[in-house]
């Protein structure tokens, strides 16, 4: 496995999309507006539909150089030669994920987990309630204030952040941010992409 630098350390706005019928296309007007590392994340598909759709993914993402993230699936990021996997505080540990010979990011909810994370950057959220994690309370700015001051790797604010409470984000000290109905919701995926990015420092 490579020792560079995690690539995740000079992404600022962080794309997580399901399966959608426009991947292909949504993932370039994303990126051109300035999303600079992507996550596929569909839990439903099975495996059979899910490996062509991350091929699709992975081509774009290879061709436009943004690194791209599987999610929860560490043996089918190193199948398609993802740059991470993903995974949550109750998947597989971030040691065994690496098995697979892949650098792993993980999902972060208290300062506890924060302090103990291993991975190669980390998630902390989620900031704001969000439909896309039901039944996980938010955390608040007080979580991104703690992850500003004692984070070790490279963390995304994560947990619905939009346009207009991404300053407020920001405000508390976070410099990159991950989102999923803020560009994959919008009319125009492009423009809400340029509007994120340009509120971060």
């Amino acid at each position: 496995m490579s020792h560079d630098p995690s690539p995740a350390a000079s992404a600022r706005l962080y794309l997580i999309t399901a399966v959608r019928p426009d991947l292909g296309d949504f993932l370039e007007v994303a990126i051109h507006g300035g999303v600079d590392i992507v996550q596929l994340r569909d839990k439903a598909l099975p495996d059979e539909e899910l490996i062509p759709v991350l091929h699709v993914a992975r081509q774009v993402t290879r061709r436009l150089g943004v690194p791209f993230v599987v999610n929860d699936r560490p043996d089918l990021a190193a199948l398609i030669g993802a740059d991470y996997g993903h995974v949550g505080q109750d998947d597989l540990p971030v040691a065994e994920a690496r098995r697979f010979g892949i650098r792993v990011g993980l999902s972060t909810h208290a300062p506890e987990e924060i302090a103990q994370a291993d991975a190669d950057y980390i998630g902390v959220g989620p900031v704001y309630a969000t439909p896309t994690k039901d039944g996980r309370p938010a955390v608040g700015l007080e979580l991104v204030r703690y992850a500003a001051r004692h984070a070790r790797q490279p963390w995304f604010a994560i947990g619905g952040i939009d346009e207009t409470n991404v300053a407020a984000v920001v405000a508390a000290g976070a410099t990159r941010i991950a989102v999923v109905r803020a560009i994959g919701d919008a009319p125009d995926p492009e423009e809400a992409a340029a509007n994120l990015r340009r509120a971060l420092p």
